[in-house]
């Protein structure tokens, strides 16, 4: 029974699939071109001169550092994208559960789904992170990070080990996402299916409460201890209070859905918040990455310029460059699993944008309503990021620099807001522009 529930969505749903599969993709990547580079800058591979220059620039601890941060990432953002697919599997999940499929067998399907995308997505991310590393390496050899000889050996080694923590890690998130779904009663899931509304429970919030507690009372103990300690923990800050935040989205995506229907009663934009508040729990498996992106570059910039802000003197050009290019690399990892939440979200939309334009409504309207959307998702999500920001940077900035708020130049938190409304609308939008292209006859014909 679990095989053939694997078999049905991997036929029928693999568009819902594609979100944890291209993030099991970029988890192999980041892991294959640490464990190179890794191999590439022993002392087997370099003169005793130009491992010196690698040990002072301490690549060795930024590259175990990368490769422990990439692990910690997949299991919430597999767990997040694999909820989606997971959420449009409920009528399947429901029909097994009413011929006697246990939650463990359910659980066991949906862990199995995630397993089964981990072998071409590792081989991709293995073949990706050949050329990517190749040209970070070339770039930090530019700015002296790394010697004049040092260059990428790309290695067979790495696909295994790649391999082995994309499959546990993604099958960790996915058997997490899936607790709720798989003892969900088979009646309430098809009735979730027909009403299009998941309710949101008391332990959800719950959970998400205590999350976000717990990460401000971490915070608290880390600004006692000293900089190193505190720095090295202050990510797992982040992690708690992205997760609560994603789990008690839904409640404040109802909420600002609620307040600004006053400030407009144009039809596109009440239908718009209407479609926030009856998909708020779709639309938060977003959250999780998109809030991660942002409040990860304000920490990674925010230490950068309060330092210097506050001693008048910049970092060394080689740290600022390692740190800066580390925290590139980790945005886009949750950027692309925030696309990736955000396209599924849209493509299922399919039938909906297909029926709504069958009783009148033209291409243009349905963009314009999905851009309301993603304008309200991005008014949530801007606020979201900065509250974990700045619970996760407080106390590295009081450790190190014996004050609690960080500093920005003006322009800096315009830049971010407005990357921020780019992905939204990117993810939400540019889909719906390429659905509408179709004939909504033909979509509805299809069935898909």
């Amino acid at each position: 029974m679990s095989t053939g529930l694997v078999r049905q969505a991997l036929r029928r749903h693999r568009w819902s699939l594609l979100a944890p599969a291209l993030t099991q993709v970029l988890s192999s990547c980041v892991v294959s071109a640490m464990v190179m580079l890794a191999w590439s800058l022993s002392p087997a591979r370099l003169s005793a001169q130009d491992r010196a220059v690698v040990v002072a620039s301490q690549m060795d601890d930024v590259t175990s550092v990368f490769l422990g941060v990439a692990i910690m990432l997949t299991i919430p953002l597999v767990g997040v994208t694999m909820n989606l697919g997971i959420q449009q599997q409920l009528e399947d999940i429901a029909l097994v559960r009413v011929v006697g499929a246990t939650p463990g067998q359910v659980r066991r399907a949906i862990a199995l789904q995630t397993a089964v995308l981990a072998v071409p997505a590792s081989a991709l991310g293995w073949l990706l992170a050949v050329p990517s590393t190749t040209a970070w390496v070339a770039v930090l050899r530019t700015h002296e990070v790394l010697p004049p000889t040092a260059r990428l050996q790309p290695s067979m080694v790495a696909l295994p080990i790649a391999f082995s923590i994309v499959l546990t890690t993604s099958v960790v998130g996915a058997s997490i996402a899936a607790v709720r779904t798989s003892r969900a009663r088979p009646g309430r899931a098809l009735a979730e299916v027909q009403a299009g509304r998941r309710t949101i429970g008391r332990f959800r919030i719950a959970v998400g409460t205590v999350l976000l507690a717990g990460g401000a009372c971490l915070a608290l103990v880390l600004s006692q201890l000293d900089p190193e300690n505190a720095d090295d923990a202050t990510f797992f800050v982040m992690l708690a209070e992205c997760t609560g935040v994603g789990l008690l989205a839904p409640i404040a995506l109802r909420r600002t859905a609620a307040l600004l229907r006053r400030f407009g009663h144009h039809d596109v934009w009440r239908l718009a918040l209407d479609n926030v508040e009856n998909s708020s729990r779709r639309l938060s498996g977003a959250f999780v990455p998109l809030v991660l992106a942002g409040a990860f570059a304000a920490v990674k910039v925010g230490m950068h310029t309060t330092t210097t802000h506050v001693s008048g003197v910049s970092g060394s050009t080689a740290d600022a460059w390692t740190d800066y290019s580390g925290t590139a690399i980790f945005v886009a990892f949750a950027v692309v699993a925030s696309l990736n939440s955000l396209v599924t979200i849209a493509v299922n939309r399919r039938r909906e944008i297909a029926t709504m334009r069958l009783v009148g409504g033209s291409r243009g309207r349905m963009v314009g309503m999905v851009l309301v959307e993603a304008g309200v998702v991005t008014v949530v999500a801007a606020p979201l990021a900065v509250l974990v920001a700045g619970t996760t940077l407080a106390p590295m900035l009081h450790t190190t620099l014996g004050r609690w708020l960080p500093y920005y130049p003006p322009v800096l938190p315009l830049v971010g807001v407005a990357a921020l409304a780019l992905v939204t609308a990117t993810g939400m939008a540019a889909p719906v522009m390429a659905m509408t292209r179709t004939s909504p006859v033909d979509v509805i014909a299809a069935g898909r």
